[in-house]
């Protein structure tokens, strides 16, 4: 069960998990509170009195105050700087899997009651490359050829299932015109984005094509033996690569990338890692005992994602149970053709005619101000960001045109009722807050159609947008508007404004 050679592999594998982890952990200290704390936009202490402990296991049960969320944040962020350091694995296998342990518990505590803001994809894959982590042992173990199959295990699902949805999902997957639209239209452009978009159309025709050679075929090759498990690694961390720099997609990239090390040996990585191996030992008859039980585990739970897998109507990112194992994975199954993007406004004006001046609201990684270059966040994860995307997926067209209905989204509508407040800690999520003196009497949001400039438009204006005004998404409300009140009672969200 034991194997050499692969010392290396553990110790890049644990270094990089521990970065996504700490990551991971900054966007808690930061976004957590604001979005999910007791005066958040989906309070947890409302979700977890609805249900139950074992339906979503989290020590949020117990401790659904804004405190405890601090300083659990603050306790995972000071674990992943010492599994990163390596402290973790120095002082043997017990610590090990003591600080590994705990990442994924406090981790997995925050994902079971985040709701709408930690319902991605990426969130179920570092939980189950945190848990199987537990398990790689300390520096001077030999690593367990198990741990590194379980790890190969979830990166084949990762893969594999992107490249099913996309061939089961959308036309243009099949006529290899995807990537003329998902540049544009992706959820978080970055600077690179604009650029890749006005590729020629041969080059992004091509880009499908290795897509779906990259996820079909390449990931049976993780469990061949050396050096063909290798060059299918290395084939993933460039493809990876490519899409990390394409656009901005959270850690999903990253954390692809850092599965993809269990590929490779200790005579690949030789080249770029210096590292002298430390004397080697088997692992004690505890530990050993506790790999063959996850193993067993896993070939029991992986019934779910295979037979999804298999079928014809695959699902993508879901989990079969609440400790977010062994589950199903999958992206981009289908593609916007036309970028759509929400804008709020607000003003000051107490009445409101056709001349009311309105000011907008700038956020920190989605398109707003047309002459803004997209930012470069990721791997860190925008969550407000990417929900505002999702917004426009529920439109609906009508004879009188694109609507949506009033207070479809709860969290939206909260947000709003947070702007006119003056809510300082949900501000802070935003990029430009044009009302830093006082909260506007009204805000807004329109609906606007975005594309990318052509590079005669850019040249010309150094814009890297245009958009198109399509119509009102939600009305003019302030805070006296008895629908928006009737609304925000029915949750329990009535507050009085905060003090800026």
């Amino acid at each position: 069960m034991e194997i050499s050679g692969y010392w290396l592999t553990r110790w890049l594998f644990q270094r990089s998990l521990a970065l996504v982890y700490l990551t991971a952990f900054l966007a808690v200290l930061y976004q957590f509170t604001p979005l999910l704390g007791e005066r958040g936009l989906l309070p947890v202490p409302q979700f977890v009195a609805q249900g139950s402990f074992w339906e979503a296991p989290s020590l949020f049960y117990w401790l659904p105050q804004d405190p405890a969320f601090t300083a659990c944040g603050w306790l995972g962020l000071v674990l992943a700087l010492v599994a990163l350091s390596g402290f973790s694995e120095r002082y043997g296998t017990g610590v090990s899997m003591g600080v590994w342990a705990a990442l994924w518990g406090l981790y997995l505590s925050f994902v079971n009651v985040g709701q709408v803001f930690y319902a991605f994809g990426w969130e179920s894959i570092l939980l189950e490359a945190g848990f199987f982590a537990i398990f790689l042992g300390s520096t001077t173990t030999l690593p367990s050829f198990l741990t590194l199959l379980l790890l190969r295990w979830v990166l084949f699902r990762v893969m594999f299932g992107a490249g099913l949805i996309k061939l089961r999902g959308d036309p243009c997957w099949r006529d290899y015109t995807c990537l003329f639209y998902h540049y544009e239209t992706q959820p978080l452009p970055n600077p690179l984005s604009w650029c890749f978009h006005w590729l020629p159309k041969g080059v992004l025709s091509f880009g499908v094509l290795v897509n779906h050679g990259v996820e079909l075929l390449v990931p049976f090759a993780y469990f061949a033996p050396q050096p063909l498990c290798a060059l299918a690694g290395i084939l993933t961390l460039i493809f990876q690569g490519l899409l990390s720099v394409s656009g901005n997609f959270a850690w999903l990239g990253f954390l692809t990338m850092v599965l993809a090390f269990s590929t490779l040996s200790d005579t690949q990585l030789a080249f770029f890692l210096p590292l002298t191996a430390p004397p080697l030992r088997p692992p004690a008859p505890v530990h050993r005992y506790a790999i063959l039980a996850v193993t067993a585990l896993v070939v029991l739970l992986s019934y779910d994602p295979v037979h999804n897998m298999l079928s014809r109507r695959q699902v993508m990112n879901t989990s079969y149970n609440p400790f977010h194992l062994v589950s199903t994975y999958g992206a981009f199954g289908s593609i916007s053709r036309r970028r759509y993007e929400v804008i709020i406004e607000g003003t000051a004006e107490t009445h409101l005619t056709p001349a009311t001046p309105w000011r907008e609201y700038e956020f920190m990684g989605k398109p707003g101000d047309v002459q803004r270059r997209p930012p470069q966040f990721a791997p860190y994860h925008l969550r407000l960001d990417w929900l505002l995307w999702f917004l426009p997926f529920h439109l609906e067209e009508t004879p009188r045109g694109i609507i949506l209905p009033y207070g479809y989204e709860p969290w939206f509508v909260h947000f709003l009722a947070k702007l006119l407040q003056g809510d300082r800690a949900v501000l802070q999520l935003l990029e430009h807050n044009p009302f830093p003196d006082h909260p506007p009497s009204y805000v807004r949001a329109l609906l606007y159609t975005y594309r990318f400039t052509t590079p005669q438009e850019k040249r010309e204006t150094g814009a890297w947008w245009h958009r198109e005004l399509v119509g009102t998404y939600f009305a003019p409300v302030s805070l006296q508007d008895p629908t928006l009140r009737a609304a925000l009672s029915r949750r329990g969200w009535l507050e009085e404004p905060s003090q800026q």
